[in-house]
């Protein structure tokens, strides 16, 4: 249902990353124009003449860092090593399809919703019937889908203690979304709950 689910794992892993971690943005006081101090890689007259840049820099791909069951720790490579890292499932159909993806992180404590979750959906869902997300026999809840991009759709959802509790424990959860196609149908996908806690565990510690 997805024609290039490669940019999706890596938008729905960004959105993850920076719903979960918080970034500080520097700001300088403008240069004086009228005399420009020279620096490395720029002239006198205020011209970049350019840096080298290694081209086989891994700085921001995404890794898989752990296996845990069906889940994986993946994580985006920064330059100081401190890697923000969610944890991932590729969601496919009956017929081993690729569908959908989920990418589940910690939030800092204090907060209603412990944890947060990036949901990634083709193009062809339809929106207004959002998406619904239930664990075993639990009641399920409904999520409202945030934007699209020519990835995909998505869906960022907060989760409670209650929520988290209740993956853990879990054996299954059911992820359910409407094609436009067939707005009278459903496509019902398993979220498989195997490794969950400890990989769980693994991102919050490593995000701490």
């Amino acid at each position: 249902m997805l024609e290039n689910f490669r940019k999706l794992s890596m938008i729905t892993l960004a959105l993850a990353t920076f719903s979960g971690v918080a970034f500080a943005q520097e700001t300088t006081e403008p240069a004086d124009t009228t005399a420009p101090a020279a620096t490395d890689g720029a002239t006198a007259e205020g011209l970049a003449l350019g840096e080298a840049v290694d081209g086989d820099s891994e700085i921001g791909k995404s890794y898989t860092k752990e296996e845990h069951g069906d889940w994986d720790v993946r994580c985006i490579r920064t330059a100081d090593g401190n890697d923000p890292c969610q944890l991932y499932q590729l969601l496919l159909d009956q017929n081993d399809n690729s569908v959908a993806e989920i990418s589940m992180f910690a939030l800092p404590e204090g907060q209603q919703a412990v944890a947060g979750a990036t949901v990634g959906v083709p193009l062809e869902t339809l929106l207004t019937q959002q998406l619904t997300l239930a664990i075993d026999s639990g009641q399920a809840r409904r999520y409202p889908f945030t934007w699209c991009s020519p990835a995909g759709c998505f869906a960022r959802i907060g989760l409670t203690a209650a929520d988290i509790a209740a993956f853990k424990r879990g054996v299954k959860g059911t992820m359910t979304i409407v094609p436009v196609a067939a707005p009278d149908q459903k496509v019902v996908l398993d979220v498989s709950l195997s490794g969950f806690t400890a990989g769980f565990d693994a991102v919050s510690a490593l995000n701490k």
